[in-house]
Parts: structure tokens; C-alpha cells; sequence
């Protein structure tokens, strides 16, 4: 069970890599759960773990991100400014689309007609 201080806590630090993104990243990116991104070539950050875990930014995102074309300035980020991004963008990650379902077969008991 999470502590209410705990949970006030985890809240503070999403909300935190919220308004850093938004006032890093929202020029170029979709930063939110809905909305197309500002630049197109620039990927909505709720679609990110589909290309790569969360988790694995945070070594980027502290060192500086690169991104190998000229309209991404270089951002560096302290340590707990690193950890409220990565909380917030793992908060907005869409789900992944569900298997479609395989159909009932169906079932011999039932007459039809």
C-alpha cells in the first residue's frame, strides 16, 4: 500500500515532468495524451514506448538529447528533473493496440434454423 505523502509526492514529480516537457518539448511534440504534434516529423510522446522503453531515455535525457537533425536543440537535464519527465511520459504511454480476437467457434449444442 502507498503512503497518501507518497502518492502527493509521485503526483508533484508528474506534474513536474509535465511542465517540463511542455515547456522544452511542446514547440516540436505532441506532449499530452491527445493532439498531433506541432512539428510532423516529431513523435507524439504518448506513442514513444512503442519505439523504445521509457526507461531507457533517462540516460539521454541527462547527458543530452541528440537527435541527428538540426531543429532539435540540445537539451541536458539534471538527475530529478530526468526522473519527473520519465514519470510523466510513462503516466501518458498509450496502450498498445489489444490482439483482434479470435472469432467464438461456434458452439455445435445450438441448433440453427
Amino acid at each position: 500500500m502507498v503512503s497518501a505523502p507518497a502518492l502527493a509526492v509521485e503526483k508533484d514529480l508528474t506534474q513536474k515532468g509535465e511542465v517540463i516537457v511542455r515547456e522544452h518539448c511542446g514547440r516540436c511534440h505532441a506532449v499530452g495524451l491527445t493532439g498531433s504534434s506541432p512539428n510532423e516529423d516529431a513523435p507524439p510522446f504518448r506513442t514513444l514506448s512503442s519505439k523504445y522503453p521509457i526507461d531507457s531515455l533517462a540516460e539521454s535525457l541527462a547527458e543530452g538529447i541528440m537527435s541527428g537533425h538540426p531543429d532539435m536543440p540540445v537539451f541536458v537535464f539534471t538527475p530529478h528533473d530526468v526522473d519527473a519527465i520519465i514519470d510523466y511520459m510513462q503516466s501518458i504511454q498509450e496502450e498498445p493496440d489489444a490482439e483482434p480476437s479470435e472469432p467464438e467457434p461456434d458452439d455445435p449444442t445450438e441448433q440453427q434454423g
